[in-house]
């Protein structure tokens, strides 16, 4: 009998309908019962990872402590469960099929044709134990990009209909998402998309043990019973997933539906105690009940996709309920920004972000951006790519080196301020070289900073080529500009600050990378706490 149970997610009839959040949603529910529990992604793309990816295409790309590159899926897992994920929590095509590659280059197959079946397959199954094997985890629950009859799916499909077969009935379990959609036209909601995707499902050789049912209107008892009749599940394995107003709902709404006991059932766990989430439902009563509000600028240049800064925008929303606050956000493309836009928007700001990004796209804007933030005291936080605009801004404005840029976007500035890492200057291929995971930061004291984490030494993600150029330390801090942030091995600027401004950090790192739903991220906890007091003061001067 197998000691680790494995639970697979797949989905159905459309994308985007929610495997990620409904796969936390369960793991949340089951670590609250006690239950050691992790999530991975398989992605079907024949990248090694999306670290090459625009984030237009697959969203942002989520980094982990070790390094990896991996899918924003992760992001979720992390935030719900509070427990980092690492390189064996996210597999692509792309990597199984290179692993596969390099074995049969080194003579591992014996002189055997190489298939998709076994050995693509054994591989997949291989890294799908990776992480029970471990002995860290009573359940493991694998998450499978893209939907049933996706080509490039098929291989994953294939490789769970076989590690059912060899773990055991009682050892795992297929939860298959799909759609229940409304037609206004005839006034119901129709069962027949849900039908075909588990009839695909079968065609495969697998068949569903749970249905989770995507939905805009309550499924009837009578509707539930037509899908398990015709799905052959039970009837109490068709769960409800209906629309809700934030994802930190769904998993109260999962235990309503029972998921996590039928789930307990069916994997022949105990089922005697009921989940602990006092302190998750402190954090959404405070979500759902701010005292007031604030409005943060995100100033980036992929501000159409929301998914691009997804990490971001919900760390926003546990510092902002850190905080009984409700922190609105106003994207604001970094390419649009004009006087107008300075005028009409920034101005009228309570905080501004410069988001991450790469390229010379949209970087003035950034740029512009930082000034009117430091110029008019409003509270400024950089990131990443942020951090490295706000030196370019003080070094044009205040250090009156007016043609100061980074290499990134002028290869020939003559006033490199932001510059390419030493160790980069040879790399030649893209994927996977960048400065990843998680390094340690020193913070001086009589800081922001120091303040906000309340330790001198930190440990915080990083996905950067660039950095602060160590030529024009001097002369910056002789301008004014602190820097209370290094890496104690290499002397890597990690942090600068504004003494002269309310609250002015510029970070080199990620550290919405981890926030989570149970430790919210200091430094985005005192952003907006720093907003919330510059609304205050403003009142105060508009009332004397």
């Amino acid at each position: 009998m197998a000691s680790t149970k494995y639970i697979f997610v797949t989905g159905g009839v459309s994308s985007s309908l929610g495997k990620g959040i409904i796969a936390a949603s369960l793991a949340k529910l089951l670590q609250a019962r006690g239950y050691r529990v992790t999530i991975q992604k398989l992605d079907p793309y024949i990248n090694i990872d999306p670290g090459t990816l625009n984030p237009y295409e697959h969203g942002e790309c989520y980094v982990t402590d070790d390094g990896a590159e991996t899918d924003l899926d992760l992001g979720h897992y992390e935030r719900f469960l509070n427990v980092a994920t690492s390189q064996a929590n996210n597999v692509t095509t792309g990597r199984i099929y290179q692993s596969v590659i390099d074995k049969e280059r080194r003579g591992e197959f014996l002189g055997k044709t190489v298939q998709v079946i076994p050995h693509i397959t054994n591989e997949i199954k291989e890294r799908i134990q990776i992480l029970g094997n471990s002995g860290d985890y009573d359940i493991v629950i694998t998450e499978i990009g893209g939907t049933v009859g996706d080509i490039e799916s098929l291989p994953y499909i294939e490789s769970i209909r076989q590690l059912k077969w060899e773990l055991g009935k009682q050892n795992s379990l297929v939860i298959h998402l799909t759609l229940v959609p409304y037609l206004a036209a005839a006034g119901e909601l129709k069962t027949k998309p849900t039908q075909h995707s588990v009839k695909t499902l079968m065609e495969s050789g697998i068949q569903a043990d749970i249905l989770v049912c995507r939905t805009e209107h309550e499924l009837s008892y009578e509707l539930r019973a037509k899908l398990a009749r015709f799905c052959n599940v039970e009837q109490e394995a068709v769960i409800q997933s209906i629309d809700a107003s934030t994802i930190y709902d769904v998993p109260n709404l999962m235990l309503e539906e029972g998921l996590d006991g039928i789930t307990l059932s069916k994997l022949n766990l105990p089922n005697t105690s009921s989940p602990d989430l006092s302190q998750w439902n402190e954090f959404v009563s405070r979500h759902k009940n701010p005292k007031s509000e604030v409005t943060i600028g995100l100033i980036g240049k992929y501000v159409e996709l929301q998914d691009s800064y997804k990490s971001i925008l919900e760390a926003f929303i546990h510092a902002g309920a850190e905080n009984e606050v409700k922190v609105n956000i106003e994207s604001i493309h970094s390419e649009h920004i004009t006087p107008d836009v300075i005028k009409n928007k920034i101005a009228k700001l309570d905080g501004v972000l410069v988001a991450p990004g790469f390229g010379e796209r949209g970087i003035e804007g950034k740029i512009k951006a930082v000034q009117y933030a430091r110029e008019h005291k409003i509270p400024f936080l950089g990131i990443c790519l942020g951090m490295q605009m706000a030196v370019i801004e003080y070094s044009r404005n205040v250090c009156n080196l007016s043609k100061a840029n980074s290499v990134e976007m002028e290869p020939n500035t003559p006033h490199p301020v932001i510059n390419l890492m030493e160790e980069q200057k040879s790399v030649i291929d893209m994927g996977g070289t960048m400065r990843l995971g998680a390094w340690e930061c020193k913070l001086e004291a009589d800081s922001i900073v120091r303040d906000v984490y309340k330790n001198d030494l930190i440990l915080e993600r990083h996905r950067h080529r660039y950095e602060f150029n160590e030529a024009y330390r001097e002369q910056l801090e002789e301008a004014g500009m602190l820097i209370t942030g290094t890496n104690p091995d290499t002397g890597l600027v990690e942090i600068i600050e504004l003494p002269d401004h309310p609250w002015f950090v510029g970070v080199q790192y990620h550290p919405e990378y981890k926030s989570t739903v149970s430790e919210p991220h200091p430094l985005f906890v005192a952003f907006v706490r720093a907003a919330v007091s510059y609304v205050q003061d403003r009142s105060n001067a508009t009332m004397t």
